[in-house]
């Protein structure tokens, strides 16, 4: 479980504790929540109280660059996606028996977990199933210069609520010189991930992946956390909220990224911004916990 930008491990370890025991999987579940370490002076920005700071010896990264694949700051060659393909070997090395891994982020921790998506390279048994689940991220990982356009009712995406919404997907009007840069695109795609756009786009048609939005996560409103929402030009073409950029990119992943999954955004009822409501929901319980889709 990937913890969102304030490193709330503890918070997301939580959630994820509680969503076992509703479905009662604790006796065959194991939970794991890392921290993606920052140095102590990049630790006022980005903190839980709770969650163990920075020992000597750890990995450190910045408030931001664990969360794109970007490198360890005192490891060159180290990034956050290594670092990751390496706790996934460590799983099934102490537990031979698991078959399902779970990589699941909420918020920052989502998308973490859909840019590793296409670069994840943990050497494992063809006999463990890895399943990811990203659910309310910020903004999304697009492997082409098209961004999804609302048609039909209703005619702006940022009135969309759910998966009845319609996409076409074309250029953006009037696109930012960044719009296709990484994060946001794979122009730019950093040396370090050591795999190129195409095999990287390959990797994440094949995933089994499950998208999960709050129904509440859009808009200004309260516990919308709209506040630190990424604003940027190239966020901007990927929709206006949360909310609305997941259901674009569900479509966007349907027409010419993996047609044949036919992935769909699950929207979660009566959810805000809130990681302990979403993962909580049965339908987040189901694409957590179940043993096999």
């Amino acid at each position: 479980m990937i913890h969102g930008h304030p490193h709330d491990a503890n918070i997301t370890f939580n959630a994820a504790l509680a969503a076992s025991s509703l479905a009662d999987t604790r006796k065959n579940t194991v939970i794991i929540a890392p921290v993606f370490q920052v140095s102590p002076d990049e630790a006022s920005k980005c903190s839980t109280a709770g969650v163990p700071t920075a020992q000597t010896g750890d990995l450190l990264w910045t408030c931001a660059s664990w969360l794109d694949g970007g490198e360890a700051d005192n490891a060159r060659g180290i990034t956050s996606f290594t670092a990751l393909d390496a706790l996934v070997v460590e799983v099934t090395r102490r537990w031979p028996t698991v078959s399902v891994v779970t990589i699941a982020g909420f918020s920052a921790g989502a998308q973490m977990v859909q840019h590793y998506i296409g670069f994840a390279a943990a050497d494992v048994s063809s006999k463990v199933a890895l399943r990811y689940v990203v659910a309310d991220p910020g903004t999304w990982l697009y492997f082409d210069g098209v961004r999804p356009v609302a048609d039909g009712d209703p005619t702006s995406e940022s009135t969309c609520a759910d998966a009845s919404c319609r996409f076409h997907l074309a250029p953006p009007i009037n696109a930012c010189p960044t719009v296709n840069q990484w994060k946001y695109g794979t122009d730019g795609l950093p040396a370090s991930l050591k795999r190129a756009a195409s095999v990287a786009r390959a990797h994440y048609a094949s995933a089994d992946i499950f998208y999960l939005e709050a129904a509440q996560d859009s808009g200004t409103g309260r516990g919308t956390y709209s506040h630190i929402l990424d604003k940027s030009c190239a966020a901007e073409a990927q929709g206006s909220f949360r909310l609305q950029r997941g259901l674009a990119y569900a479509a966007y992943d349907r027409q010419l990224l993996a047609p044949n999954k036919h992935r769909a955004v699950v929207v979660i009822p009566d959810c805000a911004h809130d990681v302990t409501c979403v993962f909580t929901s049965p339908t987040a319980r189901a694409a957590l916990l179940s043993p096999s889709h």
